[in-house]
């Protein structure tokens, strides 16, 4: 199968220079106050006898050129602090930080890594980790919430917050379900992520981005095995002809930006479910969302393969089968000169929007609103689903949908706006459907029918539906439908539009208690 237009291939892994590495590497450490070995072994660095790895005045680590580095960082003023006198550096130099003492510290807390440019996620409490500046001692009880205490603060340290026995649970409990969400320890960095998998750290650093996840410091073990392989599998398919780069990313990014709106939406509906039906707290609802989760990765994970490839059969026939019968349906009354006369796919497009919300919302408190607009998209996506139309995304009050004929974007109209009037606890929706071209791109549908169909909704009254001349004369071949002319209004980016009031003539249209 010969690739696309496009890129064809990601970057070949390459070594970066040892002069250039090396001159990164002690700039970024510099720039940070330690030395070129980084936060965890800073104690030769501090004290100013420690040349730069690879730079100009040094060939590499077995340069002759031992002498100090005019560019050698300068000790930090809070650690000058501690300490006396000329014996500051040196003290910060001998930092009794042992190797286990760093072990306990990061599994005391968290090993969550720091996005590029930022602090620590959990940037408090702060472990206690025995060191200079503490002195054994006693110290007050919390209540029983903290650990018996072994140390003094000093003044230094004595601001930051020492995490309680509950919180350290918490995040054990986070960390126990990361390890199992994520399959292995977090051992590798960009470079040696980017080597697995046979391309450049710039194309490794894309994928991973297209995934939806931020760029991390490159000296940072933040990417497990399974990381590399998942990503390898799309870099084998470039490689072998299936996709060029650009798709490759594309069909990364498709799955990154769904599998997090889907992952939100779960771990939120479990929280709503433990908050309205055992009576917690938002804290307390989370918290045990956190120790059940394990229970539900395998059947939850299984639904979503199956789902997927359902989906994707579904949708197949949609975009491919039927795709020539919808067009031929709609030449029937268009002559190609219309403006989405290029775009490929014939589809009746909906919008529905709330009346008030804006106005409702400030008089609600968080939870009705989360009900409102729960109740509001879960209605909708029945009544599409159940019409033949796919719900093609929700932005608070409004949802968009489209359907293969006008006769179904009609039919699901209707029932948006008569399932809202009827419904005690939502108010009325405007509702609008127009029946033209569209571009399907990334899961959306783009072109002047989506615009239209926007504006229509917009100066429609509360409780009706609105369609434009064009869907108008497509609708009145079935005597199913009355369509009622309403006065020209002149809209936005169309000018002069003649709208029709969509009405029921005949049927009783989808009903939700007989599927």
């Amino acid at each position: 199968m010969a690739p696309t237009e496009g890129p064809t291939d990601f970057e070949a892994v390459t070594e970066e220079g040892p002069d250039d590495a090396g001159r990164a590497s002690w700039e970024r450490a510099r720039r940070r106050g330690f030395g070129a070995a980084g936060p965890d072994r800073w104690s030769e660095d501090m004290t100013g006898d420690y040349d730069p790895p690879f730079s100009r005045a040094s060939s590499g680590p077995g340069s002759s050129n031992t002498g100090p580095s005019p560019q050698t960082p300068h000790l930090p003023d809070y650690m000058a602090d501690e300490g006396a006198g000329g014996q500051a550096q040196s003290d910060a130099g001998a930092a009794e930080y042992s190797d286990e003492e760093l072990a306990a510290a990061r599994a005391d807390w968290s090993d969550f890594p720091a996005p590029r440019g930022h602090g620590p996620l959990l940037t408090s409490p702060v472990p206690r980790v025995p060191n200079r500046g503490f002195t054994p001692g006693p110290q007050p009880q919390d209540d029983g919430e903290r650990e018996d205490p072994q140390y003094h603060r000093s003044s230094v340290t004595a601001a930051i917050p020492i995490p309680g026995r509950r919180e350290r649970d918490w995040h054990g409990n986070i960390r126990k379900l990361e390890h199992q969400l994520l399959g292995a320890e977090r051992t590798l960095t960009y470079r040696q992520m980017a080597s697995r998998m046979g391309v450049s750290t710039h194309s490794a650093r894309r994928l991973w981005r297209a995934l939806g996840f931020p760029n991390l410091d490159e000296d940072i073990k933040a990417f497990t095995e399974a990381d590399a392989d998942a990503l390898a599998r799309m870099v084998e398919l470039v490689r072998d002809g299936h996709l060029n780069q650009e798709a490759a990313i594309s069909l990364t990014r498709s799955v990154g930006q769904m599998t997090d709106r889907m992952v939100v939406w779960q771990i939120e509906a479990l929280v709503e479910d433990k908050i309205a039906n055992e009576r917690l707290t938002d804290a307390q609802a989370r918290s045990q969302v956190v120790e059940e989760l394990p229970q539900l990765i395998e059947p939850v994970q299984q639904l979503m393969n199956y789902a997927w490839r359902r989906q994707l059969s579904a949708a197949l026939q949609r975009l491919t089968v039927r795709v020539e019968s919808g067009l031929a349906s709609l030449s029937r009354s268009r002559d190609g000169t219309e403006d989405d006369a290029p775009l490929p796919l014939a589809r009746a497009v909906g919008f529905a929007d709330l009346v008030s919300y804006t106005s409702l919302s400030r008089q609600m408190n968080e939870r009705t609103l989360a009900q409102m607009v729960q109740r509001f998209e879960s209605r909708c996506a029945e009544i599409i689903s159940i019409g033949g139309g796919r719900l093609v995304k929700t932005v608070g009050d409004e949802v968009l949908y489209n359907a293969e004929t006008p006769e179904a974007g009609a039919e699901i109209a209707l029932a948006l706006s008569e399932s809202m009037a009827a419904d005690d606890v939502l108010p009325q929706a405007r509702v609008s459907v127009v029946w033209g071209r569209v571009l399907s791109r990334m899961g959306d549908i783009y072109g002047p029918t989506v615009n239209l169909a926007a504006r229509l909704t917009g100066i429609a009254d509360p409780g009706t539906v609105l369609v434009d001349e064009a869907t108008a004369e497509a609708l009145e071949v079935t005597e199913d439908y009355l369509l009622v002319p309403q006065p020209p209004r002149l809209v936005r980016g169309f000018g002069e539009v003649s709208p029709h009031l969509l009405l029921r003539a005949n049927g009783s249209g989808i009903s939700l208690d007989s599927h």
